[in-house]
């Protein structure tokens, strides 16, 4: 039985909304931590002109693989690429070279040395001018944006002490220190935001 995510199917549209025009010149893109796999079908669907690439740990493979199966037969959907195991903290990256990156939910999963990592090897993929857009919650100052924002950190840490929604500042120091200069920082719902930066 196929993965499925209610968060995923609840924000796909509102995500595209934002992404779509930033996407429009790029030919391809790497999905970083593809999830269940939803979120790539339905933007390949709507970008017909971008090859999407999807990528996550090795146990989440099968999981999007299941989606592509459905959705790629008979050549219904041409622009997405099989999953690759990609877990960030690797030594060896895959060999890539692409106009975008996209991740969603990822940076409060991950610790901060991962996070580190992430801004680190992520824009070394990047062609020059290629952007990277980052979906999730983030706090500002120091300070949750939302009461439930708040309550969901605490959910996370007690999962898993070093997770947590990040602060802005931070990640947007890391992303500079990487040749990354912020475009744009877009309000979505659900207190949520989606980063986009430039490499430089």
């Amino acid at each position: 039985m196929k993965p499925f995510a209610q968060s995923c199917e609840q924000n796909k549209d509102v995500i595209l909304n934002v992404i779509q025009p930033l996407l429009a010149s790029s030919q391809n893109l790497l999905e970083i931590g593809s999830g269940t796999g939803q979120h790539a079908i339905h933007f390949a669907q709507a970008m017909p002109h971008l090859q999407w690439h999807t990528s996550e740990r090795f146990e989440f493979l099968s999981g999007i693989q299941m989606w592509m199966d459905e959705y790629c037969q008979d050549g219904q959907l041409q622009n997405i690429q099989s999953p690759i195991s990609l877990d960030v903290a690797q030594e060896n990256w895959p060999e890539l070279n692409v106009d975008a990156i996209y991740t969603a939910n990822t940076l409060h999963i991950m610790h901060w040395n991962e996070v580190q990592l992430f801004f680190q090897r992520a824009p070394t993929l990047l062609k020059r001018d290629g952007i990277m857009l980052i979906y999730g919650p983030f706090n500002y100052n120091g300070n949750y944006t939302s009461l439930s924002n708040e309550h969901f950190d605490d959910w996370l840490k007690s999962r898993d002490q070093q997770s947590g929604i990040r602060d802005f500042s931070d990640v947007d120091t890391l992303a500079q220190e990487n040749d990354l200069k912020l475009l744009t920082d877009y309000e979505m719902p659900e207190n949520n935001r989606i980063l986009c930066w430039k490499k430089i």
